[in-house]
């Protein structure tokens, strides 16, 4: 069909629907015909001259700012970035704008349905611009008075508006106005022709529906039906797709959180329309409006929501750092970003384990926490010190978080913001904040003050230098005068008690509560943290991430910061001496106290090392390995490293468990120290780091890096990433299962389907607990501490790793044995090597065999054999 017998047709169809009647009827006069063919004639001049006028605009505005086919082809869709657990379900999202695309295929008919009879029924009569719907509703609703006519604009043009910014119309005149409106519309017409020609029909209506915002951080139909109704698109009834379509219109005016009345008023618009295009019948419409709008299910998506909250931010931050890889850009060279690409990330991540960890940890967290506020009631753990250094410490932290403050910026920015201006302006960039001002303030009452400052590297020469030049600006007396001002006011905002919402531990929600501002710091840091990880020992599965108490309220994770692990440490040692001395875990140490002198040459410690238990008494007692490690006796510990007579063996051993004894921290100092102290636990490592060294202890001495994400995909489901599992031996099956027996027997753990062990660990001031658990298919780590060292128990009864962190592990196997449809249940014995161990493991049968023996030096080597070599740092 020509375009012209298309325009007569569609002619045709227009007059009759306003019911013209036919100029050739025998019905009318003479005078009537020439009356109508008069005015069909200058209806035809206007349609024709409208066009020409309209043409000559689009060709004037197509050289203005709008999409190219190339812009079009490729649009800038922001699209959420899935988190999926182990089973493919969705665990959380990256987003800047939370949208899922879904498409033409994937979309319910019903949306597509009610979408064409309420936007544009003639979708697929026109090519982006539909003149006939534009005329219809001109004489509609300025002729015949119906406001109720519908928008002239097609779905391609509605699209097309949410490609480009629109003008700020604000303070505009009404000619300005008329012609910015003018030129939008005509911008609006070119770019919905373009979409026609780069996309088909189905294309178009899938990139509609996905780019629209539909408010509440819902950005496409997905998104909109799980925020409104909690289900996929997919499973939306015709009438509640009819509400969604309705939003199209104005989202915020037929918002139905707003108002639910014009929500469903305006549905039932929608379904009138549905009805007047015959896909439903009267019938049917009369039900369907007789039901209410039901937003029961309503839930606004943000990131704390969901299992594993800190498991997500962490992962975040190690996909940002993985994108940096050359090897991982795209192909147009540029960076993947997690916040709008659309990715698909597979993680390893259970999601019953997590869900049962979560339940265990708040268990276990509540309990605790009433424990350490009993203990606190009545004492300021910030003025608690050993002395006025650790005081001054502990203080000057506080004045750290005071610093981080809304309350604090606002005052500084009142008081010294433009004064800072004005000292730039006059001395150049200075970096000048409350703690440079109060030492300029000693510096002005005892003279020499900052010299000494830089003498005891308090400050840098950068830093004294510029202090210098603010003392002789004419900015400093106006500083100073401000400081008391400063102060006063900040020590009274601080101070004064105010209206709040905390964290109340015993719901894991909020309370509200009256408190100041500094209290509410100390309030809320007294809190103590959990962090534990659980990994598939065989593969390296991370299959739960437990990062804190609540991450609302600390968002800090506790699975990768290091903390002193205490006597965890300790099985590192005794595997090591079971390997390398082939010593039975029967043979008896005593009990006393055992000493390194100063200047040992296998040691080259600078001071006599001689430590105590942790209860501070030696009984003097004989201990095989199994009730020496169950009681974590530190004396049979260094007795052991002596006979090592180096610590080199236990570094070789670490390195190969996944933890480099040659790293270094950012200070300098190593990982891993080469001090025999190492063996109490004074090594400061990350659960993350711990858990992965004890998968080959549950793995036949078969180290297993953890991971947590097996593969990612680009939006086009490309595999952009896949993890490769990374192992190595590091003990003999042989010497590595008597290790194990030594946990499973000296850790007490309770369970009543599989085997298990593990080790408790206890440090300085009982700032940190640590319980590492073992089962066949599972390794558990766990710490449970203070943000700052100086939030502890003050006693060994409370303090201790087996009442901090054990109990958690207690629950949490509870929970999983309890459940019979994971497949926890399915390994539940160690491995033990095939044939003779070579080590004695019933001491009964190994003491009568070696009455006469005794462990000295005489009858163990000391130092390093040729066996040792293996042992080295390569």
């Amino acid at each position: 069909m020509s375009m012209w017998d298309k325009l007569k047709s569609d002619f045709k169809e227009f007059s009759k629907e306003f019911k013209f009647t036919d100029i050739h009827s025998g019905s009318q006069t003479n005078t009537d015909k020439v009356w109508y063919a008069k005015a069909i004639s200058i209806m035809w001049k206007f349609i024709f001259g409208g066009l020409l006028t309209g043409y000559l605009l689009i060709f004037i505005v197509s050289f203005d700012n709008i999409p190219t086919f190339d812009q079009l082809e490729n649009p800038s869709y922001n699209q959420a970035s899935l988190i999926l657990d182990n089973k493919n379900q969705l665990l959380g999202k990256f987003y800047n704008e939370n949208r899922e695309f879904i498409n033409y295929d994937s979309l319910n008919p019903t949306l597509i349905k009610t979408l064409l009879a309420t936007e544009d029924y003639r979708f697929y009569q026109h090519s982006g611009i539909d003149f006939w719907a534009l005329l219809r509703v001109g004489i509609k609703t300025l002729i015949l008075g119906n406001d109720g006519s519908g928008g002239g604009s097609t779905i391609s043009q509605q699209l097309a508006k949410l490609l480009f910014e629109r003008p700020n119309m604000k303070n505009k005149g009404a000619v300005s106005r008329a012609i910015l409106m003018v030129r939008v519309k005509l911008k609006e017409w070119l770019t919905a022709v373009k979409l026609e020609k780069s996309y088909t029909k189905e294309e178009i209506i899938a990139l509609y529906l996905n780019k629209f915002d539909f408010i509440y951080e819902a950005h496409g139909i997905q998104t909109a039906a799980k925020t409104y109704f909690g289900k996929d698109q997919k499973q939306l009834a015709l009438h509640e797709s009819a509400m969604l379509i309705g939003m199209l219109k104005n989202p915020s005016l037929y918002n139905p959180k707003r108002s639910l009345a014009r929500a469903e008023a305006r549905r039932n618009v929608v379904l009138e329309l549905v009805e007047d295009n015959g896909y439903i019948t009267g019938d049917q419409l009369e039900k369907l409006k007789k039901l209410p709008v039901d937003i029961t299910q309503f839930r606004r998506e943000t990131h704390v929501d969901g299992l594993a909250p800190h498991f997500r931010a962490e992962l975040g931050k190690w996909l940002k750092e993985l994108f940096e890889s050359e090897e991982l850009l795209k192909p147009d060279g540029s960076v993947y970003n997690p916040y709008q690409d659309g990715l698909k990330i597979y993680t390893t991540i259970d999601p019953d384990y997590q869900r049962y960890a979560e339940q265990a940890a708040r268990e276990h967290m509540i309990s605790i926490q009433k424990s350490f506020f009993n203990v606190w009631t009545k004492a300021d753990p910030w003025t608690s010190g050993e002395d006025e250094i650790q005081n001054k410490a502990r203080a000057e932290s506080l004045k750290q978080l005071i610093r981080e403050t809304d309350r604090f910026q606002r005052l500084w920015d009142k008081y010294y913001s433009k004064i800072i201006s004005e000292l730039e302006e006059e001395i150049g960039k200075v970096d000048i904040n409350d703690r440079t001002i109060a030492r300029l303030i000693e510096e002005v009452k005892k003279p020499g003050y900052l010299k000494d400052e830089f003498k005891r590297k308090q400050i840098n020469k950068i830093q004294y230098e510029i202090s210098q030049r603010i003392l002789l600006s004419k900015q400093w007396p106006k500083i100073k005068e401000q400081w008391l001002r400063f102060s006063k006011d900040l020590d009274k905002e601080m101070n004064t008690p105010v209206d709040m919402i905390v964290y109340d531990y015993q719901t894991q929600a909020d309370k509200s509560a009256k408190m100041s501002p500094l209290d509410s710091i100390k309030f809320h840091r007294k809190h103590l943290q959990i962090g534990s990880l659980g990994v598939n020992p065989k593969t390296g599965e991370i299959k739960f991430w437990i990062g804190g108490t609540n991450f609302k309220y600390f968002k800090y994770d506790h699975v990768n910061s290091r903390r002193q692990v205490g006597s965890t440490f300790k099985p590192f040692l005794y595997s090591t001496v079971i390997a390398i001395q082939n010593i039975s875990p029967c043979y008896e140490f005593q009990d006393i106290q055992y000493t390194i002198p100063a200047n040992d040459k296998n040691f080259g410690l600078p001071e006599t090392w001689s430590p105590s238990n942790a209860d501070g008494v030696f009984t003097g007692g004989m201990y095989n390995m199994y009730k020496a490690l169950a009681l974590s006796k530190n004396s049979i510990s260094v007795k052991l490293v002596m006979l090592l007579g180096s610590v080199e063996p236990i570094r070789g051993l670490l390195t190969r468990m996944g933890i480099d004894s040659s790293a270094r921290r950012s200070d300098g100092s190593l990982v891993i120290p080469r001090w025999p102290s190492i063996v109490l636990g004074a090594a400061e490592l990350s659960v993350m780091e711990m858990s992965g060294s004890y998968t080959a202890f549950a793995n036949n001495g078969t180290y297993v890096k953890p991971f947590f994400v097996s593969k990612i995909e680009d939006k086009n489901g490309r595999i952009i990433y896949r993890n490769t599992l990374k192992q190595n031996e590091a003990l003999a099956p042989t010497a590595n299962y008597v290790m194990v027996d030594l946990l499973r027997r000296s850790g007490s753990v309770p369970t009543k389907y599989v085997e298990a062990g593990g080790k408790s660990g206890t440090t300085n001031n009982y700032a940190d607990g640590w319980f590492m658990g073992i089962t066949p298919s599972l390794v558990i780590g766990t710490w449970v501490g203070g943000e700052d060292p100086w939030i502890h128990f003050n006693s060994l009864t409370l303090g201790q790793g087996s009442v901090m962190a054990k109990p958690f592990l207690n629950k949490f196997l509870a929970k999983i044995e309890a459940d019979s449809s994971l497949d926890f249940r399915q390994n539940t014995r160690f491995y033990r090597p095939p044939g003779q161990l070579g080590y004695e493991l019933d001491c009964n049968k190994f003491k009568s065999e070696h009455a006469t023996q005794n462990m000295d030096n005489s009858i163990l080597p000391r130092g390093n054999t040729e066996e040792d070599e293996i042992f080295e740092d390569e």
